[in-house]
């Protein structure tokens, strides 16, 4: 399957489920650009923190959220996440900061924000080299709801915290399996839950369970899905009937 990308690849789904190497990997395969909304969150978390702010003060946290200089990379090889134009793609991935990001990313003046942010670099990547690929968790119902492609990623509770376990000890964050899942199910239960923009896949999304598939597996797949819906230069969109 080859062909570059052109249009958006909308990828949703909760922690561990593999989000981040899909979308880097397959934005890299197509030739298409990348953005990880969660880092924008994660981003406001870390300043709300070193601010001294408590993240569940919603008030608070929705004043300070308007003063944050950030960015993102949308090169899927280098996906840079810069607070006032500092490097912190390692301290956003703390537990610190996964302990927090939850409530803070539930504040609605936070995800008007960002997702206001989102849109101007989707359009911005379009413009500019043809097609992204987005992931996050409200990307297919909120961000992209037009995407040609959505994507709503799951796995096993189990097999979700064993890559979080993973991604930490690669990272040198100590992490016992017992409290990893727990941080999981808890961010599961936050996200699903939180008034605005809950964690759900949109009505059509594709659903594509990765608990026993590699990452060649997954992006075979979706590259074969968005050859179907047309959005690979080369492929025709299948009819439909």
């Amino acid at each position: 399957m080859s062909g570059a990308l052109r249009g958006v690849v909308a990828m949703d789904g909760p922690s561990g489920t593999g989000k981040t190497t899909v979308a880097r990997t397959l934005a890299s395969r197509l030739g298409a650009g990348y953005l990880d909304t969660g880092a924008m969150y994660r981003l406001v978390t870390l300043a709300v923190l070193r601010a001294g702010i408590d993240p569940t003060d919603a008030a608070a946290v929705a004043g300070h959220a308007g003063t944050v200089e950030l960015d993102v990379g949308t090169d899927p090889a280098r996906p840079a996440a810069l607070l006032a134009g500092a490097e912190l793609a390692a301290e956003i991935r703390t537990e610190e900061v996964n302990r927090a990001v939850s409530p803070v990313s539930a504040v609605p003046e936070v995800r008007e924000l960002l997702v206001a942010r989102q849109r101007e670099i989707i359009e911005r990547v379009l413009a500019a080299t043809g097609g992204i690929v987005v992931e996050g968790r409200d990307i297919g119902t909120v961000v992209a709801p037009d995407a040609g492609l959505k994507i709503y990623l799951t796995a096993s509770a189990e097999v979700r915290a064993e890559r979080r376990g993973a991604q930490d000890a690669a990272a040198g964050r100590a992490s016992a399996p017992d409290d990893t899942r727990a941080s999981v199910e808890r961010r599961d239960r936050l996200d699903s839950t939180r008034a605005a923009s809950p964690l759900r896949p949109a009505e059509d999304a594709v659903p594509v369970d990765t608990s026993e598939l590699n990452i060649d597996q997954v992006i075979i797949a979706l590259s074969e899905l968005a050859c179907r819906r047309g959005l690979l230069n080369g492929c025709a969109a299948e009819a439909t009937r």
